[in-house]
Parts: C-alpha cells; structure tokens; sequence
C-alpha cells in the first residue's frame, strides 16, 4: 500500500511539474512575439480539457487590454457566416448545391461572372461561394481593370464612408474580373462571404447580425461577440482592441463597413472557443452538415479549404516530421482561431497587426510543440 501511494504521489508532482513547464513556456514565447517591435499588443487563450490546460494571456505596450477585451476577428468570420449557411442547410431552407440566383435579385446576379464573353452568373452555387471555387474578384484585394483603387486601399483615404453590400458587390462588378470558371479553380475572395450574408438574410428574414445572434451567440453565450458597426454585444464589454497596420491605427474607421460577411466579426478569446467547441461536437451544425464543410481543396502549400474553414498540415507547410494538424480559421489583423485534433487543443488569439499574419501561425505552431514535447 505504501508503495503504490507513493508511486501516485509521484505521478502527481511529475503531472503538476509539467503542466507549470507548459503554462511558463508557452508565456516566454508570448512575451517574446509582443517584443518585437512591430507587434503593439495581443491576446491568447489556450485550452485543452484533455491537456488541463485553460491560460489566457494579455499584453499591450499602449493599449489598455485585458484578457476580456473583445477583438476584430478579420476572416474568422467566414466560419460563422459557413456555419449560418449551415444551420439554414440543416433548417431544410437551402442546400450547398443550390444556385445562388434563386435567393438574389437580378439587379446583383445580372452579369456577375462574364469571362470571355460567356455568362456564368446562373451557374454559381453556394457551395462554390463557400469554397472561394466561383472564379469572381475580390473587391478588397484584386486589381481593377481601369488602375483605381481597390477597397482595402480607399479604407484610410474615404475612411467616413459606410458601405452597403449592394455597394461591395457593384464595385466587384464593375472595376473587376472573374478569375476563371464556376468550380474550376481555387480564389479567395470577400466578395463570395458577402453574397453568402446577403443569402443568409434573404432565406431567413433577419439581418446577418440578428441571424449570427439568435442562432449562435445566445445558445452559445457568446455574450461578448458582434458584427462591427452593425451590432452590439449582447452583455456591455470592454472597448474593442486596437488593431493596426503599421503605426496606423484601424479600429475606429467608419470605412470598415466594407468588411462584413467575410470579416466584421468581433469576439473575445473565449467566445470564440465557445463556438469551435460546439461546432466540433456538432451542436450548431449536424454531423453530416459539419462533415460536408469539411471537403477539402486545395488553397496553397499546406493548407486546403472546405466550406469556411480551413485546415493546415505542418507537415506540408513547414517541410517538417510534424504530424500535427489544425482546423479553423486565421484573419489579416492576425486574428486565430484554431482546433489541433491531434493534441486535441484550442487556441485562439490575436496579435492586432495586419503585419503579423506569419507570425501568429508560427507562434500557434510553436505552443502546440511545447505542449505536445511535455505531454
């Protein structure tokens, strides 16, 4: 008896040792990410149940944050908007395979995607706007055809301007040009997430805002979580953390408007979880649906793309041994939010810096390693 209790005592005080060495690297590296001198603050939640571990950490060098400031999530919001679809998918309203004229008006659908002289406007389904397989342009980042700005470049020059979707859409059209046929090719691209929010509120008769609040913040609690600019959070939050590109902050800018289905989207660290935890244990979503989500093409060296959400395998990405794996989604601010299967861990975070997309994924690369090296 003797024995075998000292034995659990051993156990244990191994177990508390390595779980203290887990939480103080994985703090060192975060300190170090903020050091650098481009990076102005960030936020991080790790949480494995499996693992014991639920850390977030907090850290601003002129912002006041703490580790409930809610944050601009940038493209995470495209696996709210695929799981909105989802749900009205499972609803029996619509199906991925539907075309997406039957839910828009003409004046959008008309000569939407013309490429060399052949119309596909018809041809286009919801699946292919979910899985940036549609070939049409994207109003924030593609080149336009007459050399005028794009809208990611009119956000600071026409920074009090507020953009309707109808807007977003037109501008695609008019400046822009498809890229290649429906289900052809692989483009990411904004334009495809605000026809889906547009669908999203034709099919069910709410707002996008009001949709994503009934259906996933209130079953959810995610009492902290809104669309900018269009919504409020259902419990009264700390200020938005300022996000920036360079020295310039973002955060404040009526012209954000312009980033809506595809990434307008604010959150905290644990709302987020919240809502990946539940979409992996099929409470938001049915198997079936979040199984269809999760057919994969292929996007770049490393990563392929279902319907909002991605996935990435180290192995490929970084030429490693590495088998670990994420599903999730990343955004422009470097915004996160990621599920590793494999070590069955959550981290979701910010570095609130359009410059630091790269590094956010080596960061949530290096934390899994010390997690996965002292478990």
């Amino acid at each position: 008896m003797k024995i075998n209790y000292l034995i659990i005592i051993l156990i244990t005080g191994c177990f508390g040792y390595c779980q203290q060495t887990k939480v103080e690297e994985i703090q060192k590296l975060f300190t170090a990410e903020l050091e650098k001198e481009y990076i102005k603050s960030g936020l991080l939640h790790v949480y494995s149940e499996s693992q014991n571990i639920d850390m977030q950490l907090a850290k601003s060098k002129e912002d006041s944050i703490n580790i409930n400031s809610p944050f601009y999530t940038a493209s995470v919001t495209k696996m709210f908007t695929a799981t909105a679809i989802g749900i009205l998918k499972d609803s029996n309203k619509l199906r991925f395979e539907d075309k997406i004229a039957k839910y828009l008006p003409e004046s959008l659908m008309n000569n939407i995607h013309v490429l060399n002289g052949v119309d596909y406007s018809k041809d286009l389904t919801i699946k292919h706007l979910l899985q940036h397989t549609s070939g049409l342009p994207d109003y924030f980042t593609d080149q336009t055809t007459d050399e005028s700005p794009n809208i990611i470049n009119q956000l600071l020059f026409n920074a009090h301007k507020s953009w309707s979707a109808e807007e977003m859409i037109q501008f695609a059209k008019q400046k822009m040009m498809p890229h290649f046929g429906p289900g052809t090719s692989y483009h990411y691209t904004d334009t495809e997430y605000v026809l889906l929010a547009l669908i999203i509120e034709n099919v069910s008769g709410l707002s996008f805002h009001q949709f994503l609040l009934q259906y996933i913040f209130k079953p959810l609690n995610m009492n902290d979580s809104y669309i900018n600019l269009k919504s409020a959070p259902v419990e009264t939050t700390h200020a938005m953390a300022e996000f920036y590109v360079g020295d310039i902050k973002l955060s404040s800018l009526k012209s954000l408007s312009a980033d809506w289905g595809g990434g307008g989207l604010v959150s905290t660290t644990k709302d987020l979880i919240a809502f990946l935890k539940a979409y992996n244990n099929d409470t938001v979503v049915t198997k079936a649906t979040r199984l269809a989500m999760q057919n994969w093409t292929y996007e770049t060296k490393g990563m392929t793309y279902g319907f909002g959400v991605r996935k990435v395998s180290f192995k490929d990405l970084a030429d490693s041994n590495s088998d670990l794996q994420l599903i999730g989604h990343s955004g422009s601010t470097a915004a996160f939010l990621w599920y590793c299967p494999q070590l069955d861990t959550y981290i979701s975070g910010t570095l609130n810096q359009l410059e630091a997309s790269k590094s956010a994924l080596k960061l949530v690369y290096e934390i899994l390693k010390i997690i996965e090296n002292e478990s």
